[in-house]
């Protein structure tokens, strides 16, 4: 089993059990214990989980990750899923990006990518895309934490637009389907966002599967398209082809396009 595939298991343990010990999970995962403790690390430096002797916990799920800790989770993984997302951008759309780490991949992968016309409320995104893309911000209060623009102008700027395309993130995905989130300003301008682009897709990698969040943006069944870089688990994948949710999987060893 690959790194990518590990550590979104490791995290699956750990949210369903609170706790493993590195033993345990070096006889499920059938890889030694000098592996486990590699992947502990790496969570744990991302602040996913907190490392105790001879293991780790999972730390609260009513918070999220800081912004740096968030953009360094999985890493490749959101690479290769924004280069599978923006390869299949028409180059000549008006699309929306919303705040969020594996959303700010896929802007650095549209750089030059045709005429595009750029809604967000990301001002992380507005810089990376301001010398190749038209660029319009939503306004509304800006937050220093990663650069999100949310609160009620943001919300009325969104309710104001028609783009061809949104890509969304999410914090977490329920096995049920729903896309969940932390923030209840960030989710307002998310559900907007839904009910206004002509079409959706959600991008999120396999660390998201089943995360727990207290807050619910809405369903992959309002989705047309969901890029993750790792299959999902079978009943997800029964009710997204119920949904007509096409599902594009980009593992994280996946070649750049040439």
């Amino acid at each position: 089993m690959t790194p990518n595939l590990r550590l979104p298991k490791i995290l699956e343990l750990l949210r369903r059990d609170g706790a493993a010990r590195v033993e345990d999970l070096a006889t499920r995962l059938d890889v030694t214990a000098q592996t486990i403790r590699r992947d502990l690390a790496e969570l744990a430096d991302a602040g996913a989980v907190e490392r105790v002797h001879g293991g780790a916990v999972l730390r609260g799920g009513g918070v999220n990750l800081a912004y740096a800790q968030r953009r360094a989770l999985a890493a490749e993984a959101k690479a290769a899923i924004a280069r599978a997302c923006a390869a299949d951008i028409a180059p000549d759309c008006t699309l929306f990006l919303n705040i969020g780490t594996t959303t700010e991949a896929v802007a650095q992968e549209l750089a030059g990518h045709g005429s595009l016309r750029i809604f967000t409320n990301n001002t992380n995104i507005a810089a990376q895309l301001a010398m190749s893309a038209e660029v319009v911000l939503t306004g509304g209060q800006l937050r220093a934490s990663d650069g999100g623009l949310v609160g009620p102008l943001a919300v009325q700027a969104v309710q104001a637009l028609r783009p061809d395309l949104a890509v969304i993130g999410c914090s977490g995905i329920e096995t049920d389907g729903e896309l969940m989130d932390f923030d209840l300003a960030e989710v307002a301008v998310s559900q907007a966002i839904i009910a206004r682009a002509r079409q959706v897709w959600v991008v999120a990698d396999a660390t998201k599967m089943h995360r727990s969040a207290p807050a619910r943006i809405g369903t992959l069944a309002q989705v047309a398209r969901l890029y993750t870089d790792a299959p999902l688990a079978p009943e997800l994948a029964a009710l997204c082809r119920q949904w007509g949710t096409r599902v594009i999987t980009a593992p994280a060893d996946s070649p750049p396009a040439p």
